[in-house]
C-alpha cells in the first residue's frame, strides 16, 4: 500500500458528504480486504489438513513423529533429516511428544497466528508518515499476501520453523520497548538461524549499539547452553558442518536459492566454486549492508531490515524455498520517479514470491539459468541494485504525475473512471510480465479443466460435442464436414488454411499490441483490458464447458489437416500436445482474438484500406478453424461473444475510449485560451 501511495489531494476538493462518502468506501475497502485474509488463512488450513497425513507437515513428521529424528537416541544429525541449530532441537526435543498428539491441529494453527502476528507487525512498520488510508488497510493486505506467498504455503504445508526468526527479528526491531529486549529477540533468532546475526551490523552502525551486545550475549549463551547439554550434536554442526553446510537436501537442488547453490547449478565445483561463493557472497554482504545502513538512517527501517534479510538469503550456504520471505518484505521500498513505473517492483516481486518460477519465464533452454535462480535474482537485486527512494527524494511522494487524455462526453459514468483516463504509456517490464503470467495461467487452467489431462475428460467433451452438432442441425449451419472435405481436396487452400491457422493466432494479436503501445498508449490501455476481459470469460468457458472438436468427434469423418489422421481406438489419442487442453473449444479463442484485431484495427487505422485489412484476418481465421476441423461453427460464435463481452466490460469500468492529449498550441492575447488536454493528476 505505501509503494504506489500517491498522496491524497481529493479531501480538498469535497465538501463534508463526499468525506462521509469517502469513509464509508474506505471501511467497505477495509472489510472487503479483511474477508479476503480470512479467507486465504480458511483455504490454506483446509490445504494442510486435508491432505493425506502421510504427505503433509512431512518435515515435523520427520523431526518429531513416533520415528522422527527427535525421538532416536544418538546425534540428530546422523541421519542428515534435521538441519535446524543445536539450540533449535534443545528447544523442540521436550514438545516432541506434544507436538507428536497435535501435529495437524496444533501446529498448523499455531503457524498460522504467527504469520497474522508477522503481517500486523510489518503493518506498524511503514515509514512514516503514510496516510490515513495506507494506515487502515496495510495490515489485512500485508497478511493475505504472507499467506499466497511461497515461504509461508511451504512452511505450513511441510511443517518448517522459518517463519519464527523473521518474526523474531521484525518484534525485536520494531515492538519491543528497550534496545536490550530487542537484541534478546535478535539473538534467539540467530540462534535457530544463523545469518541473522548479518542483523548485528545493521544495528551497530544505526546507532544500537545495546541490542547489538544483547544480541551478542544472547546468541553465544544459548550457543553454550546447547554445547553442554548436546556437546555431539553442537560438534557435528559447528565443526563437521560449518553452521550447517551439508545437511538436508543436495545444495545444488533448485529448492536452494542461495548463491552457492546457483553455482552448483552452473556446473561449478570443488576449490573454484568455494572461492568465487566466499568473494561474491563477501561483496554483496558488503554492499547490501552499506544500503541498508543508509536506508535505516533514512528512516525506511523496515526496508533496511528486509535488504539485510535478502543479504543473508544469498550469502547463507543454503537458503530453502521455505526461508526466503525476507524479498516478499522488500516490496515496500519505493522505485521509480514516474507514477507509472512506481507498480514495477513490488508487482514483480508479488509474483516471483506467489507463482512457480515456471510461470514466469517460458520453458526454453536458454532462460533455464534465471528460471532456476529466480527467487535469488529477486533478492540479489533487492540487497544490491534496485535503486530504492529515499525519503528526502522530492519524488518519494509526490511522483511525477501521470499524463490523462480528455474526459469524453457521455451519459455513462465508468466504474474505475480513473483508468479511463490514464494517457501515458505503461511500464513496459511490467506488460511483458503481466502478459507472460497471463497466459501461463491460460494454459494451466486450459488443462485443468479436464482434470490436469488432455484425455481426462473425454466422455464429456464428446458429450458437449453431440449437443453442439445437434444445435447446428436444427440451425441448418452443420457445415463443418463439407467445408472440411471441400478445403482438404485443394492442396494450395488446404496448405493456406493449415498455415494460417498454426501461425497467426498469437503472432497478429502481439503485433496490434506491440504498435499500440509504441504509437497510441492511450488505446493501448483500453485495446489490451478489452482483450484480458475477453480471455478470462474465455477461460471460465473451457473450464464449465469441455468440448471436442469436430476433428476429435468419432464418427464424424472430419479430417484433422494439421495434426493429421486421429487414431480413435487408442484412448490418449486426443493428446497431441502436452501443453494445451484439446477440448477447449468453446469459446474459439482462434477466432475471439482475431475478431478482437479485427475491431481494434478497424476502430482506430487511419487508411480504409487498413481497416479492410483488418477485417479480413478473423474472416480467414474463421474460414481456417472450420476447414481444418479444429471448431464448430458455433464455437465461432462463442469468440464473437466473449469479445464483446470484454468491449462491453471495459466499457464498464472505464467509460469510453479516450482521446488522445492535443498539442499545445500557441495563441495571442487576444484569442481563447485552448484546452491543453491536461487534468491534474
Amino acid at each position: 500500500m505505501a509503494n504506489v501511495e500517491h498522496g491524497e489531494t481529493a479531501g480538498n476538493a469535497f465538501g463534508a458528504g463526499a468525506a462521509e462518502s469517502a469513509r464509508a468506501r474506505l471501511r467497505a475497502i477495509r472489510i472487503g480486504l479483511w474477508m479476503i485474509a480470512v479467507v486465504l488463512a480458511i483455504r490454506q488450513v483446509t490445504v494442510v489438513l486435508s491432505t493425506p497425513k502421510g504427505e503433509r507437515l512431512t518435515d515435523l513428521e520427520t523431526w518429531v513423529g513416533p520415528n522422527g529424528v527427535l525421538h532416536v537416541k544418538g546425534s540428530l544429525y546422523d541421519s542428515t533429516q534435521f538441519t535446524g541449530t543445536p539450540f533449535g532441537g534443545f528447544v523442540l526435543k521436550p514438545l516432541t511428544r506434544a507436538a507428536e498428539q497435535a501435529l495437524g491441529w496444533g501446529w498448523t494453527f499455531g503457524s498460522l497466528s504467527l504469520v497474522v502476528v508477522l503481517g500486523l507487525v510489518v503493518a506498524r512498520a511503514l515509514p512514516q508518515p503514510v496516510s490515513r488510508r495506507t494506515a487502515l488497510l496495510a495490515a489485512p493486505v500485508a497478511i493475505s499476501l504472507l499467506m499466497l506467498s511461497l515461504p509461508v504455503r511451504n512452511a505450513l504445508y511441510l511443517g518448517q520453523t522459518s517463519i519464527i526468526p523473521v518474526l523474531l527479528v521484525l518484534l525485536g526491531c520494531f515492538a519491543v520497548r528497550g534496545e536490550r529486549a530487542g537484541g534478546l529477540l535478535i539473538g534467539v533468532a540467530a540462534a535457530l538461524q544463523p545469518t541473522m546475526l548479518l542483523f548485528a551490523p545493521l544495528l551497530w552502525f544505526t546507532g544500537r549499539r545495546r541490542a547489538v551486545e544483547s544480541t551478542a550475549i544472547t546468541f553465544a549463551g544459548l550457543g553454550a547452553l546447547a554445547w553442554v547439554v548436546m556437546p555431539r550434536d553442537s560438534t557435528t554442526y559447528w565443526v563437521h558442518h560449518l553452521a550447517g553446510v551439508g545437511l538436508g537436501g543436495d545444495a545444488d537442488d533448485l529448492s536452494n536459492q542461495s548463491l552457492h547453490g546457483a553455482l552448483l547449478r552452473l556446473g561449478l565445483n570443488g576449490p573454484l566454486e568455494i572461492t568465487l561463493f566466499l568473494l561474491l557472497g563477501a561483496a554483496v554482504a558488503a554492499l547490501g549492508l552499506r544500503r541498508a545502513i543508509r536506508y535505516a538512517r533514512d528512516g525506511q527501517l523496515l526496508l533496511a531490515v528486509a535488504i539485510t534479510g535478502c543479504v543473508a538469503v544469498v550469502v547463507s550456504p543454503t537458503s530453502w524455498q521455505h526461508q526466503l520471505l525476507w524479498v516478499l518484505l522488500a516490496l515496500v521500498g519505493r522505485v521509480g520517479k514516474k507514477t507509472s513505473d512506481r507498480p514495477m517492483w513490488p508487482v514483480a516481486v508479488i509474483l516471483v514470491m506467489t507463482l512457480p518460477a515456471k510461470m514466469m519465464l517460458p520453458n526454453m533452454a536458454a532462460l533455464f539459468p534465471l528460471r532456476d535462480n529466480v527467487v535469488l535474482l529477486a533478492a540479489l537485486a533487492a540487497a544490491t541494485i534496485v535503486p530504492f527512494l529515499s525519503r528526502t527524494s522530492e519524488y518519494y511522494r509526490a511522483p511525477i504525475p501521470t499524463d490523462y487524455a480528455q474526459p469524453v462526453s457521455t451519459r455513462w459514468k465508468p466504474l474505475l473512471p480513473f483508468l479511463s483516463r490514464v494517457f501515458t504509456r505503461p511500464n513496459l517490464l511490467l506488460e511483458l510480465l503481466l502478459i507472460r503470467v497471463g497466459y501461463s495461467a491460460y494454459q494451466q487452467v486450459r488443462l485443468a479443466a479436464t482434470g490436469g489431462t488432455n484425455a481426462g475428460g473425454r466422455t464429456t467433451a464428446e458429450h458437449h460435442g453431440d449437443q453442439i452438432l445437434s444445435i447446428e442441425r436444427f440451425l441448418h449451419i452443420d457445415i463443418e464436414h463439407w467445408v472440411n472435405h471441400a478445403v482438404f481436396k485443394v492442396e494450395w487452400l488446404r496448405d493456406f488454411f493449415d498455415f494460417y491457422y498454426e501461425s497467426f493466432h498469437f503472432v497478429v494479436p502481439l503485433t496490434v499490441l506491440a504498435v499500440l503501445y509504441a504509437r497510441r498508449p492511450g488505446d493501448y490501455r483500453w485495446a489490451r483490458s478489452a482483450l484480458g476481459f475477453a480471455t478470462l470469460i474465455a477461460l471460465l468457458g473451457f473450464w464449465l464447458y469441455p468440448l471436442a472438436p469436430p476433428r476429435l468427434m468419432p464418427g464424424l469423418g472430419v479430417i484433422d489437416t494439421v495434426h493429421g489422421v486421429q487414431d480413435f481406438s487408442k484412448p490418449d489419442y486426443g493428446t497431441l500436445t502436452a501443453l494445451t487442453n484439446q477440448y477447449a473449444a468453446m469459446p474459439s479463442l482462434h477466432f475471439g482474438w482475431s475478431l478482437w484485431c479485427g475491431v481494434v484495427i478497424a476502430v482506430l487505422a487511419p487508411k480504409w484500406w487498413m481497416k479492410a485489412l483488418g477485417l479480413l484476418h478473423p474472416l480467414f481465421t474463421v474460414s481456417a478453424i472450420v476447414g481444418t476441423g479444429n471448431h464448430w461453427v458455433l464455437d465461432a460464435v462463442g469468440g464473437a461473444a466473449v469479445v464483446g463481452a470484454g468491449f462491453g466490460l471495459t466499457h464498464l469500468l472505464q467509460g469510453p475510449r479516450p482521446r488522445p492529449l492535443m498539442k499545445p498550441v500557441e495563441v495571442s492575447m487576444k484569442d481563447p485560451v485552448p484546452a491543453t488536454g491536461r487534468t491534474p493528476s
